[in-house]
């Protein structure tokens, strides 16, 4: 097999693409030949050794994939060579093959392509656990998505637009902000214009006839979480995705207190460890949701796998919209 090899985690340059033993599985795993990897924001950070997993030297990033299963374990019974998966394991993606826990794949459902099943697990298991069970989002509700046009916040317009929600879509430019509106947001917000610090508010407030925004999903943080969070209405739900823009903000309580507002921690990764039936049952209903056409991954582009470094440093201009994919 070949793969890339991130031997120290000072960035993407020292990464190397290396021909390696091809594994065994042993008990509970499936060894994978991998047709698609998806680029996450972790991905970026794990091999600067800025993520909170810190696995263990050398290790293959890219922790979402999907291919066919070529080789099964001891004691996995309920996966079989020659069958379609997805995986969200880490790390282990970015390669022809790899080890898999066979509790971890996802069996693809006929019609569900690798390239669609690479970019799924990741952004539409923390956008609907967000939306649905965090926020416990009502039809009728309107919902504020930050950072609406990148993976998380395309699949995040579809599933309120699914549960019969009203979206309103902020991004940084007008080509992005049109993405949104193709994916279904009601209203849209170019965030360059009206800024954090000049009229994100005020631009809020109009769009929602000054009552605010019932939940904000915000995957950004920074700058924008501050102004975003005095924008909500009501009993609001501020739901705390991640930290795109960097920073990690900090916010007034006493801001919760006047809107009577909750700040809601999404932590899929370990939701999905601890309630292992309820993530079941999101992942069955997001299956069936794509099935019938209500949820689809916008993809940005495709790239060779080849050109991890390349897919990098896209992802790193921020001009991506959706998910970057690599196939093999």
């Amino acid at each position: 097999m070949q793969a890339w090899l991130c031997e120290n985690p000072v960035g993407v340059d020292a990464l190397t693409w290396k021909e390696l033993p091809t594994p065994e599985p042993q008990a509970g795993q499936v060894r994978i030949a991998i047709k698609a990897a998806s680029l996450n924001f972790p991905d970026l950070l794990i091999v600067q050794n800025k993520y909170q997993m810190k696995p263990p030297l050398p290790f293959v990033p890219g922790s979402e994939y999907a291919g066919v299963v070529d080789a099964v374990g001891e004691g996995v019974t309920h996966l079989k060579v020659g069958q379609n998966v997805a995986c969200l394991s880490g790390t282990g993606g970015f390669g022809t093959h790899t080890l898999a826990p066979a509790a971890l794949c996802f069996p693809l459902p006929d019609g569900f392509g690798h390239v669609d099943a690479a970019a799924f697990i990741m952004i539409y298991a923390t956008s609907y656990h967000a939306l649905i069970d965090r926020a416990a989002l009502k039809a009728g509700e309107t919902v504020l998505i930050l950072g609406a046009a990148g993976g998380v916040g395309t699949a995040a317009i579809q599933i309120a637009k699914a549960a019969g929600a009203r979206v309103i879509a902020a991004a940084s430019t007008d080509e992005k902000c049109a993405l949104c509106k193709a994916e279904g947001a009601d209203e849209v917000i170019n965030y360059s214009v009206h800024t954090p610090t000049g009229g994100l508010r005020d631009e809020i407030k109009r769009l929602t006839g000054g009552k605010g925004a019932d939940v904000i999903y915000d995957p950004v943080g920074g700058d924008f979480a501050e102004p975003a969070f005095r924008s909500i209405a009501w009993r609001g739900r501020y739901l705390v995705v991640g930290f795109a823009s960097g920073p990690i903000p900090s916010l007034p309580l006493n801001l919760a207190l006047l809107k009577g507002a909750s700040i809601v921690g999404v932590f899929w990764g370990d939701y999905a460890r601890r309630e292992p039936k309820a993530n079941a049952a999101d992942m069955a209903t997001l299956a069936q949701w794509y099935a019938t056409g209500k949820v689809k991954p916008v993809i940005d582009r495709t790239l060779p796998m080849s050109e991890l470094k390349t897919a990098y440093a896209v992802m790193g201009s921020r001009s991506v919209k959706g998910k970057l994919v690599l196939v093999n």
